[in-house]
């Protein structure tokens, strides 16, 4: 125990950023499992799809999902979800809805809104579209 305390007092600012780290850690693991939002990775969300006739909510911009998205998803930018001015959105109110963005990232903030807004089963795609072509599954490209 002495050693620590030595090391403590020899390292004042590298020992700071490790309890911060620490802190940091421990924040985000009981935000993640205090949450409604359920993460899921490609093959759940397929499962998912077929199963439970999941809907995919795409929140990139347009552009981006032009250029590739998931086969049967609807592309309404996180924007129109922070802004609620997408009503197409309450027409999935009762069924899972999946979430999707580049990354995994933003698609994150949109599901923890829906939450808010009352939707029940609401899940994220972890790694978001990136995940999705690296498990070599469909996507689908729009021609307008």
């Amino acid at each position: 125990m002495q050693e620590y305390i030595e090391f403590f007092k020899a390292h004042p600012i590298l020992s700071v950023a490790w309890v911060g780290l620490f802190i940091a850690l421990l924040v985000t693991w009981f935000k993640s499992a205090l949450s409604k939002v359920k993460q899921v990775n490609p093959q759940e969300a397929t499962l998912l799809m077929n199963k439970q006739d999941a809907q995919i909510i795409d929140v990139r911009s347009k552009d981006d999902f032009r250029r590739g998205h998931i086969v049967n998803a609807v592309n309404i930018p996180m924007a129109e979800i922070k802004n609620n001015s997408n009503t197409n959105l309450e027409k999935y109110k009762a069924k899972p809805i999946i979430l999707v963005c580049s990354a995994g990232m933003t698609s994150a903030q949109a599901a923890e809104l829906l939450v808010k807004k009352g939707y029940e089963q609401v899940f994220n795609l972890k790694g978001g579209m990136g995940e999705w072509q690296t498990a070599n599954l469909p996507v689908s490209k729009s021609k307008r």
